[in-house]
């Protein structure tokens, strides 16, 4: 690698203290003479309980995506506050992402041709993460379970793991990830857009000048070519992307004020303006986090069947989001959330590498179980989960039928915080489920 990690180096921040972990684990982890990739994480102790050499049960925090780092602590604000209270946390970079072995467009083409990128990038799913997180207890624990903080996509591997390593986890908590055991990628984006619709005209509702503001971009983009600082193209299908931004507690406003300031009077006529243009490069880009496009449909894939594009195929069932053709109705503009699209492959510069990795990813079969449900149907563990009633990731009838067929899980449904609401929410969702699974709340 030639971002070479020395482990075990530590750290001070404030009320903290950080220490490195990398870990050299099997590719596949039925073939574990095979190839090998590195895994980082990130240890986390509250300075005091450092300095007093305190024996701590261990807390391992699984981030969302697909394909992002763990969070990066700068104090102890926030869930992280909460939890080194009483906890070692370890912030895992899943595989693939922040210091681990990186997979992007620089570093997959090593792998070869994009047939051997995608057979590669087959074993970065959920139960590839919760094998290298059972290789790492081994080694940090000396064997004893952690209590297991899942958000999002994280909780979708939370899941995984209380299927087929319960031994591991003393605790599970969940933050707007809990998956639906058997639904397919089409039955999830056909939850998803009716919620996509939704947000949008709840934004509207905010907002009322935003629909026109959204409107004109479009009728804009549909006549000019606009290219942004980082070289994607912004199409109005792309534009319409900056949904995504609806799915956290500050989103809507965001996203308010980012339209407030598209267009700047040119030479050559009213064009997007260069603030804009960075702040939408900013929310779209993927080329940091490629897993996020790449796998994105992967994660629901567990029948065998090829995924297909299925966000692609299925918005074709919700005409409205043809924001040209809505226009021409009368209609509003909706906004899209964390759909992928294999338009996304040839408008983002940082993507279009990985262009036919991406399609044989799309159209690749046998993809294996995620859960097993008699497993969970006798669960032992103790599991909290938090449902937000308006998530616009996870569709909540899926969340909550899961949530029925994990013996002994206890939810907190809310719809006092959005997506983000272990972030957005302080020390209060955590400390929350904790109580839950305790039996205190």
């Amino acid at each position: 690698m030639s971002n070479v990690i020395a482990p075990h180096v530590t750290v001070r921040q404030p009320g903290l203290v950080l220490t490195d972990h990398l870990f050299d684990l099997p590719l596949d982890h039925a073939a574990p003479d095979g190839e090998h990739l590195q895994v980082y994480a990130r240890e986390v102790v509250a300075a005091a309980r450092f300095a007093a050499r305190d024996e701590l049960p261990w807390l391992l925090f699984l981030q969302g995506g697909p394909g992002f780092p763990a969070d990066r602590p700068v104090g102890t604000g926030g869930w992280l506050g909460r939890a080194v209270q009483e906890f070692r946390v370890l912030l895992l970079d899943q595989r693939g992402t922040g210091r681990s072995t990186p997979a992007t467009r620089q570093t997959l083409p090593l792998r070869g041709t994009p047939a051997e990128q995608a057979d590669y990038l087959a074993h970065f799913r959920a139960d590839a993460i919760v094998r290298d997180c059972e290789a790492i207890r081994a080694r940090l624990t000396g064997g004893a379970p952690w209590t297991v903080l899942g958000q999002s996509f994280g909780g979708f591997c939370t899941v995984s793991y209380l299927s087929y390593a319960p031994e591991g986890i003393a605790t599970a908590l969940i933050t707007g990830g809990l998956p639906d055991l058997a639904a397919d990628a089409d039955a999830v984006y056909r939850a998803a857009y009716p919620r996509m619709a939704h947000k949008s005209l709840a934004h509207y509702a905010r907002y009322p000048g935003d629909a026109v503001a959204a409107a004109r971009i479009v009728r804009h983009l549909a006549d000019h070519e606009e290219v942004l600082p980082d070289g994607t193209v912004l199409t109005p299908e792309a534009f319409q992307q900056l949904g995504i931004l609806l799915g956290s507690g500050d989103g809507s406003h965001r996203l308010h004020y980012l339209l407030e300031d598209a267009f700047a009077e040119t030479v050559d006529g009213p064009r997007l303006s260069d603030r804009f243009g960075e702040q939408v490069a900013a929310v779209l880009s993927r080329t940091t986090s490629p897993l996020y496009t790449l796998l994105h449909e992967a994660i629901y894939a567990q029948d065998g069947r090829a995924t297909d594009w299925s966000a692609h195929r299925v918005r074709a069932e919700f005409p409205g989001f043809d924001a040209v053709g809505a226009l021409a109705a009368g209609d509003p503009v909706l906004f899209t959330g964390e759909s992928v699209h294999p338009w996304m492959l040839d408008v983002q510069p940082g993507l279009r590498p990985l262009r036919e990795t991406a399609h044989l990813l799309a159209a690749r079969t046998g993809w294996g179980p995620l859960y097993d449900v008699e497993q969970l149907a006798r669960n032992t563990v103790p599991v909290a989960a938090a449902v937000y009633h308006d998530d616009l990731f996870v569709d909540t009838e899926h969340a909550l039928r899961t949530a029925a067929a994990i013996r002994g899980l206890r939810t907190w449904v809310t719809n006092e915080y959005e997506h983000d609401g272990v972030r957005a929410g302080g020390s209060a969702v955590l400390d929350r489920l904790l109580r839950l699974a305790r039996g205190e709340a």
